[in-house]
């Protein structure tokens, strides 16, 4: 089990899945997959460190706009 540092958010499934405009299910499936780092509550729920998450979001948008030029 991962700990979270002192003063790090944790994000929910559906609040990850915002920020990528996906479902829920598919942040838990990267999850799984481990594309994804996330931590489990007590209660066995998945909770998704703010700056990992943030962190990849700038990662995959920088590859989404780094288009290869046509000539």
């Amino acid at each position: 089990m991962t700990i979270a540092p002192v003063g790090e958010r944790l994000l929910t499934p559906g609040e990850v899945a915002a920020l990528f405009r996906v479902d829920p299910k598919t942040v838990t499936r990267w999850a799984t997959a481990g594309r994804i780092g996330s931590i489990r509550t007590p209660g066995g729920h998945r909770r998704f460190r703010e700056s990992e998450v943030k962190s990849l979001l700038a990662e995959l948008t920088t590859e989404a706009g780094e288009q290869p030029e046509r000539g």
